[in-house]
Parts: C-alpha cells; sequence; structure tokens
C-alpha cells in the first residue's frame, strides 16, 4: 500500500525534516507514526498525500509513484486517498449531509448516487439521525465523524488520520479510534498520526517512530517510545 524508500526532506539550508526514511505498509494494516514536535511526522505525512515534494526517495502509494506525480493527477490521487485532520475542516454554513455531500458533487456524482452514499456512510460513523444539524450544532467528536465520513465516500483504499484525536476528551478519543479500527476491519489501511501515548499503547499495533527526521524504531506490535 505505501513503499517509502531513501526518503529525504530538507527545508531551507539547515532543517532537515527527513534523513533517509525507509518502511513499507501492507494493505489492510493499522499503523501509527509517532514522534515528538518536530520529528517529521507531518512532512512525511504531507508527501504521502502528495502535498509537498521530497528532495530525494521515493514514495509510492496504492501504485501511484508520489515523487514522480504530475501536478493534474493529484486530483485523482486525493479522490483515491481518505484524509482527515485535527481541526475537522467542514463547511459551517452547510449541514452534515451536505458538508459529506460536497465531494462527490465536486466530481459530478448523479444525485441518487451521492444520497445512497452519503446515507451510507453517515450510518457507518453513527450519525445517521443528524444529517440535517450544522457543524456548530455537534460536539467535537460528532465534527471528526462527519469529516470521516466525508474521507471515505470515494471508498479509499487508504485513510490517513492526522492527529484526529487533538482536539477531544479522552471519552470522544476513544471512540473516534474505535471508529477507525471499525473501517480498518472493513479492509482499509489506516495510517495514525498521533502524539497521544494512550492511544498509541492501547492500540497495540504497528508503531513507527520518527525523531529528528530520522526513523528510530519500526515495532510490529509497539509502543510509544518517546
Amino acid at each position: 500500500m505505501i513503499q517509502v524508500t531513501n526518503l529525504f526532506k530538507k527545508y531551507g539550508k539547515s532543517t532537515q525534516a527527513l534523513k533517509d526514511v525507509n518502511f513499507h505498509i501492507e494493505p489492510g494494516e493499522f499503523v501509527s507514526i509517532v514522534g515528538q514536535s518536530g520529528s517529521g511526522k507531518s512532512t512525511l505525512i504531507k508527501i504521502i498525500i502528495a502535498e509537498e515534494k521530497a528532495d530525494k526517495g521515493q514514495v509510492v502509494v496504492g501504485g501511484w509513484d508520489i515523487t514522480r506525480i504530475k501536478e493534474r493527477e493529484i486530483p485523482t490521487l486525493r479522490r483515491q486517498l481518505g484524509v482527515i485532520f485535527q481541526d475537522y475542516k467542514l463547511l459551517s454554513k452547510k449541514t452534515v449531509f451536505e458538508n459529506v455531500a460536497f465531494a462527490m458533487q465536486a466530481c459530478g456524482f448523479k444525485q441518487k448516487d451521492i444520497t445512497k452514499t452519503v446515507h451510507q456512510m453517515l450510518a457507518l460513523v453513527g450519525l445517521k439521525d443528524k444529517e440535517n444539524r450544522y457543524p456548530h450544532q455537534l460536539s467535537g467528536g460528532e465534527q471528526q465523524r462527519v469529516a470521516i465520513a466525508r474521507s471515505l465516500v470515494h471508498k479509499p483504499k487508504l485513510l490517513v488520520a492526522d492527529e484526529p484525536t487533538g482536539n477531544l476528551d479522552s471519552i470522544n478519543t476513544r471512540e473516534i479510534i474505535d471508529l477507525l479500527k471499525k473501517i480498518n476491519n472493513l479492509g482499509t489501511t489506516i495510517v495514525l498520526v498521533t502524539h497521544n501515548k494512550d492511544v498509541v499503547n492501547g492500540l497495540k499495533s504497528r508503531v513507527i517512530t520518527l525523531d529528528n527526521g530520522v526513523l528510530i524504531s519500526d515495532q510490529s506490535q509497539g509502543r510509544y517510545l518517546l
């Protein structure tokens, strides 16, 4: 699913964000990427989703060579990836249904297909009864569920979750992680970027640890080391 080989990324003349990073993620895995602030986690994710380009090395995601991808191909790639962030990125003047539907509308799907898929995704994340509410009427955990539903409308094989519980309390954090595990059990590869030790240690799944841009540990059933 993801093959990272000899990856380097530098900002300016002195900031080496990633230094010779190598790893392979198989389809269907649930992998946590951890590290302290400035470790290179965010840079790695930005390269994987083609927001930034590597200086050297290769990143292959689902058959796409991200290091050689053309600008015009990036929208097609993004539709094959699901990405969620800490701040939800919902449209405040659109309802839950409209927020989830928007990604499909932008791609020209027929309304009957949009309606069917949105209802399926909202049922999956437990928000079928709140499709007519607006983001400000939801809790933080519910808003993140909407973001997850939106990320799944194209049925991606890979879901990248960048600090998805960073703004949530412990109860909502547990619910979001349980939802990600459910999605993973349905066959979607999950890459979770987090600094939450309790989350990582509770998952008992693979953990990749970065420190100052270097991959220092790759544990098949790992713990948060730093």
